[in-house]
């Protein structure tokens, strides 16, 4: 049996009372992709970044290659063969393909640069992934992610990494950039390299991991190989108990027309949409990225430039058109979690108390003045009722996982009394046990009267969630059946232009 290419044995980290990682282990062997497994707060991210070199270990050993491995810091570990590819790519925009490849370790001799040396990396560099024809000299911000996403591959491979580390790395994907992604990594793994692969799809995990580790609560629960298990036992040994259902469904009923987009067209997208949304509804909305669907929901909401259409709320007591500025929408109640939570979705520096309260503060002022208690007292009911983990309204938003973050933007529509919800990926980069909530949470708000646009790239969710499904294609939204009309294969179909 060969040795391990890399082995994490008995690591222990603590920040103050918190024990993020309680006696980790883990081993890669050369040409082997582990995944990486467990709920957000496992202590994934945690031993990660211990691996790349971000922060120390309290205890325990490295080894790679048989050599003991303690990083000095992330360049340290690029330079012992570890490197680490994030959800979040970090790459300089401005900068050439060449530089971000180079970048950090570029060939000089008696302090001048060895440019053709740097090149002929750069392109074998490239070469490696079937990328030999990308010019070395655009701007790497000109390129699509993926193609972005390939430029971080070859910076990790110019650097001679043998442990790769690929963190949530299709959440900003099209199906086809995933698929290539696949592909590399097989390669990567034929080659030699020992790769970690972290992604909360069950479904990439069991293609193309070859062996597993789960984490719960900073421990290491369960090991073995994909092709022995199920992905319902690692659903168990993630949560530590059974899930009932992963699509949980909530009894509720469609009502009257609550509100019609007529002819809405952006600037470039939606292009002429006419829709019409039930009180008591949950509508999906599918399509590649790209396809308009985050155009269409910010449109209505007001937030994309509309060139013409009009969005009407048909029902209830704020009956009229809608307005074309967010202020408006809320006015009319409407409300919109963004898929980008950290930017536009919540003020993640500020309190949960005052991204809950923002979009609403009237209940608690009076002559000017806000009457916090009142407002701290009302926000704890409604963390209570999302069951956001929490020590309380004053704690940041920024301290939350993903999940507890999404749900205070969830409660922060419920606290402004919105009556259409249009929530734009709200599960994307979630684990699975809060997929779950979030997906009760969905329901009980359409048994409640609410109506909800769900845009999601995960079919899955949305043929498990959604009572009705459109999908968006080239900016239209060509197709709107009921979900028990579409199968995953239909839906794709429709979304690459195929006929209705």
């Amino acid at each position: 049996m060969n040795a391990p290419l890399l082995t994490m044995t008995d690591v222990s980290k603590r920040f103050g009372a918190t024990q993020a990682l309680a006696g980790v282990s883990l081993e890669v062997e050369a040409g082997q992709v582990r995944a990486l497994i467990g709920e957000n707060g496992a202590g994934k991210s945690t031993l990660m970044k211990i691996l790349a070199g971000a922060i120390r270990a309290d205890s325990g050993r490295m080894t790679v290659a048989g050599v003991e491995y303690s990083p000095a810091g992330p360049a340290d570990a690029r330079r012992r063969g570890v490197a680490m590819i994030f959800q979040e790519l970090n790459l300089a925009p401005h900068l050439s393909v060449e530089a971000n490849i180079l970048l950090g370790q570029e060939r000089s001799r008696f302090g001048l640069l060895k440019r053709s040396a740097g090149r002929a990396i750069a392109r074998a560099a490239l070469a490696r992934l079937a990328q030999g024809n990308l010019s070395l000299d655009v701007p790497v911000g000109t390129l699509s992610i993926g193609a972005q996403q390939l430029v971080e591959i070859a910076r990790a491979l110019a650097s001679e990494a043998r442990v790769l580390v690929f963190d949530e790395p299709t959440s900003s994907l099209t199906e086809e950039d995933a698929a290539r992604l696949f592909e590399v990594i097989r390669e990567l793994r034929a080659a030699g390299l020992g790769i970690v692969y972290i992604s909360h799809f069950l479904e990439e995990v069991a293609e193309i991991s070859d062996v597993y580790t789960v984490l719960r609560d900073g421990r290491s629960v369960a090991s073995g190989r994909i092709e022995e298990t199920t992905l319902d036992a690692i659903v168990r040994q993630m949560v530590g108990r059974d899930l009932d259902e992963l699509f949980p469904h909530v009894p509720h009923e469609a009502g009257e027309v609550l509100l019609r987009v007529k002819n809405l067209s952006g600037v470039k997208s939606p292009r002429g949409v006419a829709l019409e949304l039930r009180r008591g509804e949950i509508f999906g909305l599918a399509g590649l990225i790209g396809a308009g669907r985050s155009e269409l929901v910010r449109a209505i909401f007001g937030l994309e430039r509309v060139a013409s259409g009009d969005v009407v709320v048909a029902g209830g007591v704020r009956r009229g058109v809608v307005g074309r500025s967010p202020r408006q929408s809320i006015e009319r109640g409407l409300g919109l979690v963004s898929e980008n939570r950290k930017e536009e979705g919540l003020a993640v520096e500020l309190s949960v108390a005052d991204n809950l309260t923002y979009t609403r503060l009237s209940p608690y002022r009076r002559g000017g003045i806000l009457n916090l208690r009142r407002r701290d007292a009302v926000v704890r009911e409604y963390i209570e009722r999302v069951r956001c983990k929490t020590t309380g309204p004053s704690q940041a938003v920024v301290e939350l996982s993903g999940g507890n973050q999404q749900k205070i933007a969830i409660a922060r529509l419920l606290h402004q009394e919105a009556d259409l919800f249009l929530l734009d990926e709200p599960t994307r980069g979630i684990d699975v046990g809060t997929k779950a909530e979030i997906y009760r949470l969905v329901g009980e708000l359409a048994r409640a009267g609410k109506s909800i646009v769900l845009v999601s790239s995960y079919l899955p969710e949305l043929l498990g969630v959604c009572d009705r499904i459109g999908v968006m294609c080239r900016g239209e939204l060509r197709e709107v059946r009921p979900t028990s009309e579409w199968s995953e294969e239909s839906i794709m179909h429709c979304a690459t232009g195929g006929s209705r």
